[in-house]
């Protein structure tokens, strides 16, 4: 099994965490488990969503509303 060490929000700590058995039949299961208390953390890659203006420029998110003041 893969070890990686990573912060626990249980153990409120730096943990071993490993990657347990799948029975999905992944490659790289992205799911890994603290050793000491079972808890479960999911490590995903981030996706970023891109809208195009109409001009065909592109931007990361709609713009927020601001407040008037």
């Amino acid at each position: 099994m893969q070890e990686r060490e990573l912060r626990c929000v249980i153990c409120d700590g730096d943990m071993l965490f490993e990657v347990p058995p799948c029975a999905d039949g992944h490659d790289e299961c992205p799911e890994l488990v603290c050793t000491r208390c079972g808890a479960a953390e999911v490590v995903a890659p981030i996706v970023v969503h891109l809208w195009l203006k109409p001009d065909g420029k592109r931007r990361v998110a709609p713009h927020q509303r601001r407040s008037a003041a």
